[in-house]
């Protein structure tokens, strides 16, 4: 039985890696075949009667590394120089701007088809509103470097600014001054943890001589991560600030500091640990979205009660998208249709405090927006131009 287990998952992880590399010549994202292969194998083992014990507790374990590990790779790639900073603060506030009109649009809706209030519907129209890094980077790592870029900070700074507010509109039963103070806290805290974390770990990247040096880093990021969470502070700020430091070391080696690190050293430490970050980061993100196919129900993925919401918040996320893109004088295709939801949506859903429910945001909705978001994706991708082409446009530009 065991020696079975272990075939079923190398099968699974393998096929995984073929959906993830043959996504740029498919147009066909990963997510959407992860999610039917999972499926798949839950109609297999009904069909064999292969008894199977609930998987569910392991959904947000694996949704909370996976997070941490996919903005942890994100922020790695992201270039931080003076000329970059006027393109990092468009992106920040397109990425804010975007939150925060489907969160208010969404939560309206909410709150004038339900009993609830509004601070409650607001807690549940957030995760609609947060595009989903650990789909949009893994999608457009095949696009010319400008909308790469684009792309890898909008997602990853959604992500940020998304759970930030979420966790500000759940955990405070009254919004107001008070509330906003200890907040602001809450930020400068984050913010010096994030500074003498980023510290220890460079300074143990650099001189751990242990054949076994990545691994600890990685449970250590981790474990700043949870405890960061478990004082309810913004923890995703400090994966964020330590994989930018880290990804642009160069841009510090004239610093005391980094400079008794050795920074050619430290830089070559890094390129092994983004390497190594990002093949653990793709396992988890497909043992993730399989799990999630796995627990699909086809009565929730076919409930004609949310399909019509479902239709409308999509059309609502890319109408919204849409405007702002035009607003900003971005380039439409293919920015537009990469805005998918997923990982980040669904353990925000899980998080919402049981009194702050809203029957109208349920798993099927959730399902169902995914779904949706995920094809107009491929669809949006479908049209562009080869990686290829664009590149050859680029360079005559």
């Amino acid at each position: 039985m065991t020696t079975s287990i272990i075939i079923i998952i190398c099968v699974l992880l393998l096929l995984a890696y073929v959906f993830d590399i043959s996504a740029s010549k498919t147009k066909i994202p990963s997510i959407i075949l992860l999610l039917v292969l999972g499926y798949g194998m839950k109609q297999a083992s009904i069909v064999l009667n292969i008894s199977i014990p609930d998987l569910s507790p392991i959904l947000p374990i694996l949704g909370t590394v996976g997070l941490i590990l996919i903005v942890l790779e994100g922020s790695l790639e992201l270039e931080l120089n003076r000329k970059q900073m006027p393109f990092v603060g468009k992106t920040s506030l397109i990425a804010l701007m975007q939150l925060l009109a489907v969160s208010f649009g969404l939560a309206y809706a909410f709150y004038s088809f339900s009993d609830i209030n509004f601070k409650v519907a607001l807690a549940n129209a957030i995760p609609f509103a947060i595009i989903s890094s650990a789909i949009a980077i893994p999608s457009a790592k095949n696009l010319i470097k400008k909308n790469k870029e684009f792309i890898t900070y909008e997602s990853s700074l959604s992500d940020i600014f998304g759970v930030i507010f979420f966790n500000f509109i759940t955990q405070n039963d009254n919004i107001g001054g008070q509330s906003f103070g200890n907040f602001a806290i809450e930020i400068l805290l984050i913010i010096l943890v994030s500074i003498v974390s980023t510290i220890v770990l460079a300074f143990l990247l650099s001189k751990i001589k242990h054949h076994v040096k990545f691994t600890p880093i990685i449970l250590m990021v981790v474990l700043i991560y949870a405890v960061s969470k478990t004082f309810h502070l913004p923890a995703l700020i400090f994966i964020l600030l330590f994989g930018v430091v880290l990804g642009n070391i160069d841009e510090f080696k004239d610093n005391k500091f980094i400079q008794k690190l050795k920074p050619d050293t430290l830089k070559r430490e890094v390129h092994k640990f983004k390497e190594i970050s990002t093949e653990i980061a793709f396992l988890v993100r497909a043992l993730f979205f399989l799990l999630m196919g796995y627990l699909i129900e086809a009565s929730e993925l076919l409930n004609t009660d949310t399909m019509l919401w479902a239709i409308d918040i999509s059309a609502g996320i890319f109408i919204i998208r849409y405007i702002i893109l035009k607003l900003f004088k971005m380039d439409m295709n293919p920015i537009l249709y990469i805005a998918p939801r997923g990982l980040i949506t669904i353990l925000l859903f899980l998080s919402i405090p049981l009194n702050q429910v809203c029957t109208l945001a349920n798993k099927s909705l959730i399902i169902q927006v995914i779904i949706l978001s995920a094809l107009f994706m491929m669809l949006g991708m479908m049209g562009n131009t080869s990686p290829k082409l664009a590149n050859a446009d680029e360079e005559k530009h």
